[in-house]
């Protein structure tokens, strides 16, 4: 794969608005989660709130989608001046020539939650709740492609948990192919009773703060965020970050289960190493998918002992933001390139206790070192798996 420059990005999470944010609280191992506030019926367990989204008003031309996600969306994109570069690669290509990808698991459906409890006389939606567009998983993108005025081609992708890093591999798709220029891509999901309930459900909800690779660990935590990326060949900045290569397997082995000997989280690893032209031994750091489930944390420990050298170093951060869903991939994408410009390795937060199985790899603690190849592994409910490969620019040359 011909490498894209990361032009700009930005990450909105439990940690924080903004880069700098996330950047303070990883280095101080300081994690986002706290009790849950937020359902409509008391759930006792830890979530990763992002604190403002309840001030932030949208403008008046975009009133029509207000609701938490896209508030959500609305903060992020203000972080970072990411609005800005955005606005400068659209004046360079032409608003045509910029593409629009964005993963999300739930979209809306907090808003739509909200309308049903507030029905009218006549068992239907409120006036201020009757527009079709908000209650439909594509509106996030709809939303994010008016506030940023781009025209090219607008996909949401909805692959569970893997769903913003997925969009990085459509986007190289629509460059290489020259069907645009750039591309903006990224991922918004926010807490509401769908999601807390519905993992609940499952039995995959923990009621203490997460425990990624931890020997006791009993489940997840689960978080809210919004990040964004623009995407633009090499030759448009020498000297950012680059996306080296993507991943991409559908074991379809469960509905929620991941295959027990992580046969799709191997073949998209073994994709990602491939088409970017590395071996297992260049990388420096992977942010683990690692969301303190049982099996998915077994699977995940084995595959990185059995393929990486001791000298890789391997942790999950969500003991910091909890699992944001559709927006992990984002976040953590850009927790990997945090570790390149920054040399940091963040350190597995919560896993006191390592599980046996995993082996030297695991940074339990922060370490310091340089980075020049990071990977950022993110696997989805029904096999949907997930792997990017960023570098520091000019790696290799």
């Amino acid at each position: 794969m011909t490498p894209l420059a990361v032009t700009a990005h930005t990450a909105t999470s439990a940690l924080g608005s903004g880069l700098a944010a996330q950047l303070a609280a990883l280095e101080s191992a300081r994690s986002g989660l706290r009790p849950n506030d937020i359902s409509s019926a008391p759930l006792a367990c830890w979530i990763g709130r992002v604190d403002g989204v309840e001030e932030v008003r949208l403008p008046a031309s975009l009133q029509m989608w207000d609701c938490r996600n896209n508030r959500l969306a609305w903060l992020g994109l203000n972080q970072d001046g990411f609005m800005q570069k955005v606005e400068a690669a659209r004046a360079r290509y032409g608003a045509a020539r910029v593409a629009l990808l964005l993963g999300t698991s739930t979209a809306s459906i907090g808003a739509t939650e909200e309308a049903y409890r507030q029905l009218d006389a006549d068992g239907g939606f409120s006036d201020d709740r009757l527009y079709p567009p908000l209650h439909a998983p594509h509106s996030l993108t709809a939303f994010v492609a008016a506030a940023l005025q781009l025209e090219g081609p607008c996909l949401t992708v909805s692959t569970a948990c893997s769903s913003s890093a997925k969009v990085f591999a459509s986007a190289e798709r629509l460059i290489r192919l020259g069907l645009v220029d750039a591309a903006v891509v990224g991922g918004v999901d926010s807490l509401c009773d769908s999601v807390l309930f519905g993992f609940n459900a499952l039995e995959l909800v923990s009621r203490e703060p997460c425990r990624p690779f931890d020997a006791a660990r009993n489940g997840i935590s689960i978080g809210e965020a919004a990040g964004f990326a623009l995407l633009e060949r090499a030759a448009a900045a020498p000297d950012a970050v680059q996306l080296l290569g993507y991943g991409e397997a559908s074991d379809a082995h469960h509905m929620s289960t991941p295959h027990p000997q992580g046969l799709g989280a191997e073949l998209a690893l073994a994709d990602a190493l491939a088409r970017a032209g590395l071996s297992a031994a260049q990388v420096d750091y992977i942010n683990l998918h690692g969301t303190a489930s049982q099996k998915n944390d077994d699977v995940e420990a084995a595959l990185v002992t059995r393929t990486f050298p001791a000298r890789t170093r391997a942790s999950s951060t969500k003991g910091y933001t909890g699992h944001t869903l559709g927006a992990a991939g984002i976040v953590e994408a850009a927790i990997a390139m945090q570790a390149i410009e920054h040399g940091l390795i963040p350190g597995n937060l919560g896993g006191d206790t390592p599980d046996p199985a995993c082996g030297a790899q695991f940074a339990w603690r922060n370490e310091r070192q340089t980075v020049e190849v990071a990977l950022s592994n993110s696997f989805g409910f029904g096999g949907n798996n997930a792997c990017l490969a960023f570098a520091r620019a000019g790696f290799g040359a």
